[in-house]
């Protein structure tokens, strides 16, 4: 039988031994929606994102500051978040060049970055930015049903999800892709009703369209997850798990291994 001196000692040990969900981390949820003529779409699921978002990091050990004053990009008030999660942003996320170079700097000083859904339709105009995230908004076919494939179970992203699954949702096609993202959810776009099929612009994935993708770029960790249209969605175990896994990764709190 162990000895109460044993027992001591394991349980010192596993106090000490550290948590792949205990993290001291702090991440910037960033919603800003912005045009100067006030016409740009602004999603309803906002405060449910950033709800879903502040539950799921808090329920693991990660503070969450939320915000979608432009003035946060800069050095000294960026260096405390380890990611960035852009929450159903749309258009114009900075007011000015120096808030996109701090942004620059502090993903290139090797933090993370987290996108939902329209987070691809900010910045429309700035090259660095499709580059970084992975793609540009370019449009979607109407709400449907349609099958999402994971192609990249072994991701934290989706390791806790279904092979394939079926969503209600708005499916984002993309320009300006990236072609170094590595998918990790994909839908047989050839399946979609589309009314512009016919114009679809070619990309480097063939049928299978990416919906969710990771990679590095110039020292960021970077994730994606374009579905999470509907505010019920912020509830759907499947978005969730998409949502804390990529942070997670991005975070580095997940083994590169687990995402390979």
């Amino acid at each position: 039988m162990p000895t109460a001196r044993f027992l001591l000692m394991v349980l010192l040990v596993a106090a000490m031994a550290p948590s792949v969900f205990a993290t001291d981390a702090t991440i910037l949820v960033y919603t800003r929606n912005y045009t100067p003529d006030g016409k740009g779409f602004v999603h309803d699921n906002i405060a449910d994102s950033v709800a879903a978002v502040r539950k799921l990091a808090e329920e693991n050990g990660i503070a969450v500051e939320h915000s979608d004053d432009p003035a946060i990009f800069e050095a000294s008030k960026l260096a405390k978040f380890q990611a960035i999660v852009f929450a159903n942003s749309n258009n114009e996320a900075f007011a000015n060049d120096e808030q996109r170079s701090a942004f620059q700097a502090y993903l290139r000083g090797g933090k993370g970055f987290v996108g939902i859904h329209s987070a691809t339709g900010s910045e429309r105009t700035w090259p660095w930015y499709w580059a970084m995230l992975g793609g540009s908004f370019d449009y979607h076919p109407p709400m449907q049903s349609f099958t999402v494939r994971v192609t990249g179970p072994r991701h934290p992203a989706t390791t806790q999800i279904p092979a394939k699954f079926v969503v209600e949702d708005e499916c984002y096609f993309h320009k300006n892709m990236n072609p170094a993202i590595i998918p990790l959810l994909v839908v047989d776009q050839t399946q979609l009703r589309d009314e512009k099929r016919a114009d679809r612009r070619p990309n480097d994935f063939g049928t299978a369209l990416p919906v969710a993708w990771f990679h590095h770029f110039e020292g960021a960790r970077v994730f994606y997850t374009g579905l999470g249209h509907k505010k019920e969605h912020y509830k759907d175990p499947r978005l969730l798990q998409q949502i804390l896994g990529g942070i997670q990764w991005a975070i580095g709190n997940a083994t590169e291994e687990a995402s390979q």
